[in-house]
């Protein structure tokens, strides 16, 4: 495919994906009372626990409505996600034949799922880290939160985690058209164990040991299952090109 229709692909696939953005978007206006109420919990039950002053804190007038439009933005790319999910694997996987578009259904049937289990990891790891780093505010203060900061916080942990998981899906992706064999893959394992745990590291900001390895374990296992669908991809690519090249020796035509 020509530059030109790469980017033109790019654009499609683009628009495509926001307008299923601001469906979702739509989903998380209306239901913005409750999802708001579900974001503060951590802080709301740190607050009765401790019975200390811990809230978040609204400073502007526009700031309400701002934090509503993200929250709401925030929901529909999670609501969203099969469909921009899709769009992603569309531009991968232009070229694939009629039979191998197949995958499109495997692909969607692992990478969603794949991209909720970690958000869902990142929610669960949400309340202690909030635990944790309001834990160093000095006795008799108060901890007014910023609402704007504090939902920016949520919003990296949660995206972050959710498309580090679908980092091997999109390697088998790639894999598929041909871009990248198993080989290569496998012979950077070092480099990505090692980006596993620095993105752990950046990414879980409590700084402890067990929440950047319930991080870093799963995105390794997932690399190196990765590793082994495409190299069961390479070798039945393979063994069709051996295939089609001793017919071809065999009827006397070129290879």
């Amino acid at each position: 495919m020509p530059l030109r229709e790469h980017i033109r692909e790019l654009r499609n696939r683009v628009l495509l994906a926001a307008a299923g953005l601001a469906v979702g978007a739509v989903a998380g206006w209306i239901w913005y009372p409750q999802l708001f109420a579900a974001l503060q919990a951590p802080i709301v039950g740190l607050a009765d626990e401790r019975g200390q002053l811990i809230a978040l804190n609204f400073g502007s007038v526009a700031t309400p409505l701002d934090m509503q439009i993200k929250v709401a933005l925030f929901a529909g790319a999670i609501v969203s996600s099969p469909w921009w999910i899709y769009q992603l694997w569309a531009f991968i996987t232009p070229g694939l034949t009629r039979r191998e578009r197949w995958y499109t259904v495997g692909f969607l049937a692992t990478s969603v799922p794949l991209f909720l289990a970690g958000a869902a990891l990142a929610w669960w790891l949400l309340p202690k880290a909030v635990a944790v780093l309001t834990g160093f505010t000095p006795d008799l203060a108060v901890n007014m939160i910023d609402a704007q900061m504090y939902l920016g916080f949520i919003m990296r942990m949660v995206l972050a985690f959710g498309i580090a998981f679908l980092v091997p899906v999109i390697m088998v992706g790639l894999n598929l058209v041909g871009v990248v064999r198993a080989r290569t893959w496998l012979a950077g394992w070092r480099w990505a164990v090692l980006l596993a745990f620095v993105f752990a590291a950046v990414a879980t900001p409590t700084g402890d040991a067990i929440s950047m390895f319930a991080l870093a374990v799963p995105i390794c296992g997932l690399y190196f299952t990765a590793v082994g669908v495409a190299a069961l991809v390479d070798r039945r690519r393979d063994r069709r090109a051996r295939l089609a090249t001793g017919l071809a020796d065999a009827a006397g035509l070129p290879g």
